[in-house]
This record gives structure tokens, sequence and C-alpha cells, in this order.
């Protein structure tokens, strides 16, 4: 029997490459939307759900079980971006990040762990960042949303385990989106004493999405993940410059991995 994947965040971007593409390989796909009627270039189903709502999340959860019965895999990828100075971030917009991309994960999964115990069998799939393995400049409330779900579901992957649940997390690095489009922003103010250094931050990190990567490289990482009897605690998926950073942080000293931040970024001068 073809697994049920129950992808959320797939109306665009990396959830959509995942989706496609586990439905060429004959699983059976449903991605949610929070507006599911005006997305029109997909060749799976979309359920109604946005995960900053508890409500919309039983709502669209008992939705998929009354047309399939059963959840075998979770992939939590639903997120946006936020960039801008610390400083100049207003607190809604922190909040608003914290809500989407670290607890709306948590609320999706608490809403599908009854079924996956009940079936004895589940697997969870987090899409995290390699922004999550560092405090990046300008972008320091993203890389704390996804560093903390990363800890979390360290945590949770030990506490489902006991149900043959497993979960695991997958860390992607720059690929081609549309996410660019859709993140919030800082302003650049002319009066901010940030307005250069972020002006030319905001430059370079837009140029590395569009230069990323295929998404679809990332889809099929995730099909060999489920198809692993054991999936590993954390994966990285980008260039090997990205993942490569992630081991530099762990061995050199940390001022030396500041200024290379620093200069990557080109906040040396």
């Amino acid at each position: 029997m073809s697994k049920v994947i129950f992808i959320t965040g797939a109306s665009s971007g990396l959830g959509k490459a995942m989706a496609s593409y586990l439905i060429s390989k004959n699983y059976i796909v449903y991605g949610t939307s929070r507006n599911p009627e005006k997305v029109k270039d997909v060749d799976f189903p979309l359920i109604k759900m946005d995960v900053n709502d508890e409500a919309s999340i039983r709502d669209g959860v008992s939705e998929l079980l009354s047309k399939t019965k059963r959840i075998d895999v979770l992939i939590n990828n639903a997120g946006i971006g936020i960039t801008g100075p610390m400083e100049e971030i207003p607190i809604a917009e922190m909040e608003k990040s914290f809500s989407t991309n670290f607890y709306g994960p948590l609320r999706v999964t608490k809403a599908v762990l009854p079924t996956m115990r009940a079936q004895k069998s589940g697997l969870i799939i987090n899409i995290t960042s390699i922004a999550g393995y560092m405090g990046l400049p300008y972008r320091g409330i993203y890389s704390a949303t996804k560093a903390a779900l990363e800890i979390a579901m360290e945590a949770m992957r030990m506490e489902v385990a006991p149900f043959n649940i497993k979960m695991t997390n997958v860390a992607p690095g720059d690929f081609a989106t549309n996410i660019t489009e859709r993140r919030y922003h800082a302003p650049v103010l002319d009066d901010s004493p940030y307005k250069h250094s972020y002006q030319m931050s905001l430059e370079l990190m837009n140029q590395h999405v569009h230069s990323g990567e295929n998404p679809k490289k990332l889809a099929v990482e995730i099909f060999k993940i489920i198809n692993t009897e054991n999936p590993k605690v954390h994966y990285k998926v980008g260039s090997f410059t990205q993942k490569f950073s992630i081991v530099l942080k762990k061995i050199v000293p940390d001022k030396t991995y500041e200024k290379m931040l620093k200069k990557h970024f080109k906040l040396d001068k």
C-alpha cells in the first residue's frame, strides 16, 4: 500500500517541489496551503490549513484522515523568512516568525501524533535550515527560529521513539525558490545606522537564493530518507561550502568564525 505523505506549505518553493517529486514516485501526497483556491499549477491535492491556527490544523488533519485513514509521513515544511537589523525588526514580526517556523511544526506534529501512535508507525521530517546552525547577520531571527526547531525536535525524537515513530531534521542551504518574495524584511531606512551594511547583506542574500540549487535536489534527498529504515538525527542538504561552514564552526575559535562570516557578508570594512 502506498504511503500517505502530508506536506505543509506545499503551494510553492521547496514544499511544492517535494510534493511533485514524491507523487511521481507513486506515493499518496497531500499538501497544505492557507489559500489553496489561489493555487493553480500543482499536480497533487491541497488541503486548506494555517500552521498558526490550531483549529485550522485540526480541520486539515481531519480532512486528510477522512480521505486516507492514515498518515505515514509528515513533512513540516511551512515557514517564512525574515531579515533586518535585530534592533529595527518589530517584536511583533519576530513573534510571527517564531509562530510559523517554530510553533507551527510543533502544532502540526502534536495533531498527527495520536494517529501515528494508533498506527504504531510514522515518520516526521522537519525542514530546518543550515542558517539554524549559526547566527547570521541580518538573519538572526530566522536563524533563531530554525535553531530552536532543531533542538526541540532532537528532544521529541527521543520521546516518540518508543511508539515506533521516527523523526529527523533536514537542513537545506540556499535553493532557487521564491522565498525572497514572501519573507518579511525590515525596510532599509535612510537614517538607519545599519543602512549600508544591511543593504549590502540583503543584496547578497537575494543573490544566493536566486543562484541557489534546484529544489529537486532536496526532494530526492527526502525520498531517500523516507526509504531509510533508521533515519539519522540530522541531514544537511546544500552546497559543499554551506555544509562545510557547519563543520568549521565546530573546529575554529568563535572569533575566527565570526571574522569569516563578517568577511563573507562584507561587514569587515
